[in-house]
């Protein structure tokens, strides 16, 4: 989920820099400000005479997938901490296992100790 939850983020903030230029672009109704500055009266000039009617369609679009992301990573927020937090108390059970009394040790001979012989001289 937070794969998703990231490349959601990545498109939030594409759309959010695409707005801003978006609507810095468009002519003030004052034929002033900062849209005139940024070249306002040069997009009619490049993309046609109805530039503003392009521009105004575009400002919408961005708004509306602005508002839509927002909404989706709010919500996927939310799913992901309440699955956090249930995955935190619901882990796996512990198994208690009961003490075994260890198992008494198998029957082994003792090592017979001789001690060492001497050497022989001839």
């Amino acid at each position: 989920m937070s794969i998703v939850l990231g490349i959601l983020t990545f498109f939030l903030i594409i759309v959010s820099i695409f707005l801003v230029l978006i609507v810095l672009a468009q002519k003030a109704k004052s034929d002033g400000g900062v849209g005139a500055a940024l070249g306002g009266g040069m997009t009619e000039a490049a993309f046609g005479a109805d530039t503003g009617n392009m521009l105004s369609k575009a400002t919408i679009y961005a708004s509306v997938m602005f508002f839509v992301l927002t909404l989706s990573l709010y919500l996927g927020r939310i799913y992901e901490q309440k699955h956090a937090l249930a995955a935190a108390t619901n882990a796996l059970p512990t198994i208690s296992v009961p003490a075994s009394p260890v198992p008494p040790a198998a029957a082994v001979p003792p090592a017979a100790t001789t001690a060492p012989e001497a050497p022989k001289n001839p």
